[in-house]
């Protein structure tokens, strides 16, 4: 349950899953419904726009060669290199969670719907479910994430094993997840399964 010092007034329902398991399209399902979302990777690129202080400091700390021409952060670049190496990780980490972690509450604190959305690769990893009332995983099994990754964002299944590596195993996210959404079958299947958890959801609020 949310702390007393970050409750929302309404309910927050946390979304997750591994790289390559669906979860934006299992979003996208709930927003068609009415329901609002705060997505946090959209918030960990907004706090790295153009003209950010977080910007100029990966600028610093790595070097102008992780931005693009037109000065706007190398995402795939940055990725490689913080998945082979710990020290980086950590030190983008320590830079970027707190204030993902502020900018997300304020969207939380804005939403309107009967509950929100907290739609966060990382949910457990970050402790972003603290935030939370409830969690939902979209779930898949390794070998779909493979190669769904790697074929969507033109990489290698090494990266991908990596990047797999470094969140929770699957396993773990199953025990912590209040509620689970298979999604490695047809698109209709999926939509039941979000219909059914959604009025569930509902009931909650």
């Amino acid at each position: 349950m949310p702390s007393n010092q970050t409750k929302v007034s309404k309910k927050i329902i946390g979304l997750t899953g591994g790289i390559g398991s669906g979860k934006s399209a299992v979003a996208n399902m709930f927003a068609a419904l009415g329901i609002e979302l705060v997505d946090a990777d959209i918030v960990a690129r907004e706090v790295v726009a153009i003209g950010s202080p977080a910007l100029a400091a990966i600028k610093q700390y790595f070097s102008e060669d992780f931005l693009n021409q037109d000065g706007s952060l190398n995402r795939s670049k940055l990725r490689e290199r913080v998945f082979s190496q710990a020290d980086d990780k950590l030190w983008l980490n320590n830079l970027l969670h707190p204030l993902i972690r502020s900018e997300i509450l304020a969207q939380l604190h804005q939403a309107s719907s009967p509950y929100v959305l907290l739609v966060a690769p990382l949910l457990f990893e970050n402790k972003l479910n603290e935030l939370c009332d409830h969690s939902v995983l979209v779930d898949v099994p390794v070998a779909t994430q493979l190669q769904r990754t790697s074929t969507r964002d033109n990489c290698t299944v090494e990266l991908v094993q990596n990047i797999i590596a470094a969140q929770m195993p699957r396993a773990q996210k199953q025990a912590l997840a209040d509620d689970t959404i298979d999604n490695s079958l047809a698109l209709d299947h999926t939509k039941k399964q979000v219909t059914a958890l959604h009025q569930k959801l509902l009931a909650l609020t």
